[in-house]
């Protein structure tokens, strides 16, 4: 019955509640509360049976509640609550004996206000312990999912705490429901993923896995789930158990899976059997990259070579074929070809694997400037990262490397930044930002400038780990507020990252803070008007004291806002200026304006002149291929397809030509 039911059943003017007193008092061991009889009788159905129907506490006006695991404070509460529907501010031990009593007299409102209320409690990993073993107790989902946010917050930490993951592991179908609802496979999911990022051999990440196979009730869950499992029986030598996971998933339709079989096959020696078996999936389905790749793995010589050339040109993502091809022509002595097979990848994909491989190829050439730049790289993007199959720590090579190169003063590291960025030599400057933030430098600055170099590389989780690292290492209160406003510009709270620029602002006029502000009205508003704010703002941050490298983005960026709104010789002042300072990318900007003044071939000779100056030229190529005669198109296309395979436009003319 609603609970709704019981407030016109209880009212005051019906019903055996007329024959008594309109108050009843509780009595609870040595003090009384008194409460509105009908107010009370309206709060669940055991209470309006007991106070209105044949019970003899119906007939009395004082009931005791002594044995009912309520405190005098807590039954105030309870009455204030039935004549109000709100709980005040109370301590966490009254709302858990409320939470308690509204189970027992099933007091559904009182329940779930008492539920909403318990969640605010939870600020740790030890509350959220203590109180999710309540929730599950006393079926409190606010409560409980308060707690699971806690733990998610905490990933990848809390996954190492024991009491912890035995919750998880634990958890019955009811208790998983409680904490949340239907999505507990997605949950494990991301617990087990989690688990074997940490380390996949561990009981923990097992044990977690096994309950994702327990929770798979369709058939893409259950190739998920089995595939996982059989992933982790593999990398714990446990053969025989990850053959059956890996047939369960293949059976349920996961083709990849195939490539767990064949691994277990060929360390079982049975070499021509792995073969076999990738060989049947890549007649009898749409053939993958990854299928040739893994097949590569059963063969050699010109056999293995033509598997892994496939591999590429379906996927050219796929790392394993440029290293393999890399290091055997490396064993040919021939380095030089080596280098430039590891670099087809790097030119558009930065995996911490093949950039180890190039340091490797640099240290045969005696290049240790190159290999040094590539270790600082690789520390950028992962500081406990381990070379050498986890040998030898990243760092200690660096280390051993810094004795062969020159070393720089802070003046001469600003110099070797600005060559390199305004070559578009991303990594250079990472290595070079890098080599500052290990002196006295003023660190905030530098880790901003890195956030913004690993964006650019496509790191967003490295960028983002740098951006925090700008806030903690913020010189002043004013700069502070600029690197929070980037952060929740990134993560897509452009009103509060405007606010924060907004305070830094009204704190000191700065070249960042009108730069922040500036790009997210930019990015954010499809207002007209905002262009002459944007444009106001960009002006204002000119005006301020900053370095050569992000006025030179600033004014690139005031032409583009320029062109917008068709103000081409403006724009084209703003571009000119920022080639004045070397900011190369500027070239594409004044590309466009000679393309919108009908000057075609100006417009390819600009873009070539950046295609001249920049390492990193498949964006270029691109641009210009929009400035020239079909075949000339065509040419600068199949470039930018073999500098940086996952660009779409190409695809995307040609197919349409």
């Amino acid at each position: 019955m609603p609970v709704g039911d019981f407030e016109i059943i209880g009212s005051c003017g019906m019903g055996p509640c007329s024959q008594v007193s309109c108050t009843v008092t509780f009595q609870i061991r040595d003090g009384k509360v008194a409460c509105d009889r009908c107010k009370i009788a309206g709060l669940s159905i055991p209470f309006y049976s007991m106070l209105n129907g044949p019970f003899t506490e119906s007939q009395r006006d004082l009931v005791d509640l002594s044995e009912n695991g309520i405190s005098l404070e807590g039954m105030r509460a309870v009455s204030e609550f039935s004549c109000t529907y709100s709980l005040e501010d109370l301590p966490l031990e009254i709302l858990l004996e409320i939470l308690v009593f509204a189970n027992t007299f099933c007091c559904d409102k009182l329940k779930d206000a008492c539920d909403r209320k318990l969640a605010s409690f939870v600020s740790s990993r030890q509350d959220a312990v203590e109180l999710m073993a309540l929730a599950f107790e006393e079926n409190a989902p606010a409560l409980a999912t308060s707690c699971l946010q806690v733990f998610l917050q905490e990933l990848p930490d809390c996954l190492t705490d024991e009491l912890v993951v035995s919750l998880f592991l634990s958890a019955t179908e009811q208790q998983q429901c409680i904490m949340v609802g239907q999505a507990s496979f997605v949950l494990y999911c991301l617990l087990s993923e989690v688990a074997m990022n940490i380390d996949p051999r561990t009981e923990a990440t097992v044990c977690l896995s096994e309950k994702l196979t327990q929770l798979a009730v369709t058939p893409t869950q259950k190739q998920i789930a089995f595939h996982q499992l059989g992933c982790i029986r593999l990398l714990r030598k446990e053969y025989n158990e990850a053959e059956l996971q890996f047939s369960i998933a293949f059976s349920a339709g996961h083709v990849y899976s195939i490539a767990g079989l064949a691994r277990v096959a060929g360390i079982k020696g049975k070499k021509i059997l792995a073969y076999e078996k990738l060989s049947s999936v890549i007649t009898s389905s749409i053939p993958l990259g990854w299928m040739y790749m893994e097949r590569s793995l059963y063969s050699e010589g010109d056999k293995k070579l033509a598997d892994l050339e496939k591999a590429t040109e379906l996927d050219p993502t796929l790392t394993y074929p440029y290293m393999y091809r890399a290091a055997s022509l490396m064993r040919k002595k021939d380095a030089r070809l080596a280098l430039e097979e590891i670099n087809r990848l790097l030119g558009f994909k930065l995996a911490l694997e093949c950039l180890e491989l190039r340091i490797c190829l640099f240290l045969a050439l005696e290049d240790y400037k190159s290999a040094i730049c590539d270790i600082h790289a690789i520390l950028t993007l992962s500081p406990e990262y381990r070379m050498l199959e986890g040998r030898v720590a990243a760092s200690k090579i660096g280390t051993l490397l810094g004795a062969h190169v020159e070393k720089w003063n802070t003046a001469e590291c600003w110099l070797q930044l600005y060559e390199r960025w305004s070559s578009v030599d991303d990594i250079g400057s990472l290595s070079v930002i890098y080599r500052m933030l290990e002196s006295d430098a003023t660190k905030g600055v530098l880790y901003f400038r890195q956030s913004l170099l690993l964006l650019r590389l496509n790191c967003p989780e490295a960028a983002m780990r740098s951006l925090q690292l700008a806030r903690q290492h913020a010189a002043t209160e004013h700069e502070r507020l600029v690197y929070e406003g980037w952060l929740l510009y990134d993560t897509g709270h452009c009103e509060e990252a405007l606010q924060k620029a907004e305070d830094s602002i009204s704190i000191q006029r700065s070249f960042e803070a009108f730069f922040l502000k500036a790009y997210v009205l930019a990015d954010s508003g499809v207002d007209p008007s905002y262009s002459a704010t944007v444009i106001s703002l960009l002006e204002d941050a000119l005006k301020c004291p900053s370095d050569r490298l992000r006025k030179g983005q600033a004014l690139n960026n005031l032409g583009g806002v320029f062109v917008d709104c068709e103000k081409l010789d403006s724009a084209a002042d703003c571009y000119t200026s920022a080639l004045k300072i070397r900011h190369t990318r500027a070239h594409q900007g004044l590309a466009r304006v000679h393309y919108l003044r009908n000057n075609r071939d100006a417009a390819y000779e600009e873009m070539t002149r950046l295609i001249e100056k920049a390492k990193n030229n498949a964006s270029a190529y691109e641009k210009r291929s929009e400035y020239c005669e079909r075949e000339q198109t065509m040419t600068d296309l199949q470039t930018v397809t073999q500098l940086d395979p996952l660009r779409v436009y190409p695809y995307r003319y040609r197919a349409a030509g």
